[in-house]
């Protein structure tokens, strides 16, 4: 799906888990899926995979680590973005937290957010996504209204991260396909 300048539309999906073989990482790889199917350009940001720092501890920006500086550069870049997370005690994990600390208006704003959360309980992570609902509306960006809660994660998943529930696939990769079609219209002046 491509933009005014004809060139597709960019969904970065960041996940806010560091385990390995995470549900929220295997939930957010379905969503990118979603995206790609309507044509998106998809990237999977690990934050594994970035040196971060937390937020405060150093009294200057231009003192944060170059990985910081690329994270914040693919959101930037990003018409649509996915965030998932699992929850825990009650809210967005930390790591997601110390992320979206270290970013600003100018990765959000006007952008198109989907929200995917995990659980290990049957309640599903619908307080970790109502705070970051939250979020996204504070940093200016339009989150979209469908998000996806999957409780029992542990039990949800198989051993190559697809969901065992049909239904709730289509649920993960509608998220995906509605931000890619919303950041399409927002992108199409």
């Amino acid at each position: 799906m491509p933009n005014s300048d004809n060139h597709p539309i960019y969904v970065v999906g960041l996940c806010g888990s560091l385990r390995q073989g995470s549900t929220t990482h295997a939930a957010l790889t379905i969503a990118l899926a979603g995206a790609r199917e309507v044509g998106a350009e998809v990237e999977l940001l690990d934050l594994n995979e970035y040196q971060l720092i937390f937020h405060g501890a150093v009294a200057d920006e231009s003192e944060y680590p170059s990985d910081v500086f690329k994270l914040k550069e693919k959101v930037k870049r990003a018409h649509g973005i996915l965030l998932g997370t699992p929850e825990y005690h009650g809210s967005f994990s930390g790591v997601l937290k110390n992320a979206l600390d270290l970013m600003r208006y100018e990765e959000f704003e006007n952008k198109v957010v989907g929200l995917i959360g995990v659980s290990g309980g049957r309640m599903g992570a619908g307080n970790a996504l109502s705070m970051l609902r939250t979020v996204g509306a504070t940093l200016r960006a339009w989150v979209i209204p469908n998000d996806v809660s999957i409780p029992r994660a542990s039990e949800a998943f198989d051993e190559n991260g697809d969901l065992y529930d049909p239904e709730m696939t289509e649920r993960v990769k509608a998220v995906g396909r509605q931000v890619t079609q919303f950041a399409a219209l927002c992108n199409s002046r």
